[in-house]
């Protein structure tokens, strides 16, 4: 019986051994599967990780082609004075996306890369309006051409009108100048005795008085009005007598101011209107040849000589 009794303590001992040997071999089995386990999804999330920031990198390459070919299409619609705002506003959002630092998760690349997708359709529309934007540029500027031909035409015609009107009216006012006829030169002696100018020289005792008369002639193109008439006596030195006390003055011919002997101011009405001058000289004329011109307003429009002797 006491044999028994110390072979069952024994046996159970022995048992209790087994156990915790085989609970230790599931525990280092169990914590091995664990490990391998472990390994796996480690290993697991680094490809992943990897794979990830290789996307991240291949989607930021793609990022910065789009954006420099939206740049192109931009410089480009600009230049052409197309509307680019819109396209702006889509490159502004790419460079921000670009210069973000936060990891994207497989989500937000798929959808970036859709993204980018569509904005290559976008490019190419973008590629067609530029097209038309330079055809429609070249039609206007062969419309600007042919508009400066034809502002160079009509302004060469203006130039040649205003060439024949300056003509024309260069010519009326030729036509228009009035001219003096039938110019008659005539000392008057102190008894009122006239001396008609001839071949015979004048003399001193018979001229009291010298007397210019003629008529202005028919112009039908000169036009009606208030005229001043002057007559300028040259003595024989061609120096101009005047006598302010006695009526004469200063006219302009030519931008020169000039000493006229007597004056009238007349109303021109184109009837061959006859004018008469008469000048006391107060003193002896100069020996030799003078002259009698006669101006209206500003030109001249007739002279005669007469001699003294």
């Amino acid at each position: 019986m006491s044999s028994n009794f110390e072979k069952e303590p024994s046996q159970n001992k022995d048992q209790n051994k087994n156990i915790i040997i085989i609970v230790l071999v599931l525990l280092v089995i169990i914590s091995g599967v664990k490990l391998y386990f472990d390994y796996v999804d480690r290993t697991k999330k680094t490809e992943e990780i990897l794979l990830l920031s290789t996307e991240n990198n291949e989607l930021n390459n793609r990022l910065d082609s789009v954006t420099f070919q939206l740049n192109l299409r931009i410089q480009e619609i600009e230049k052409l004075g197309g509307d680019v705002q819109a396209l702006e506003a889509v490159r502004d959002q790419l460079i921000a996306e670009r210069n973000s630092t936060r990891q994207r998760s497989t989500s937000e690349i798929a959808a970036l890369n859709g993204k980018i997708t569509n904005l290559n359709g976008l490019i190419a529309q973008k590629d067609q309006e530029i097209l038309e934007l330079r055809a429609a540029n070249q039609q206007l500027f062969a419309e600007n051409q042919d508009l400066k031909t034809t502002q160079a035409e009509i302004e060469e015609e203006v130039v040649q009108l205003n060439m024949q009107k300056q003509d024309l009216q260069a010519k009326v006012d030729v036509a228009s100048m009035l001219k003096a006829e039938n110019i008659n030169i005539a000392a008057v002696n102190s008894r009122g005795k006239e001396r008609v100018e001839t071949t015979k020289d004048f003399k001193n005792r018979q001229i009291e008085r010298l007397k210019v008369s003629f008529n202005l002639a028919d112009n039908k193109v000169a036009e009606k009005g208030p005229r001043n008439v002057y007559v300028q006596v040259l003595d024989a030195n061609s120096q101009p007598i005047f006598d302010v006390a006695k009526g004469s003055g200063t006219f302009m011919i030519n931008g020169v101011e000039q000493f006229y002997t007597v004056k009238q101011d007349i109303i021109f009405n184109n009837s061959e209107q006859e004018l008469t001058f008469y000048y006391e000289k107060g003193s002896d004329y100069t020996s030799g040849n003078h002259q009698v011109k006669i101006f209206v307003d500003n030109y001249q429009v007739g002279s005669k000589t007469f001699s003294v002797k």
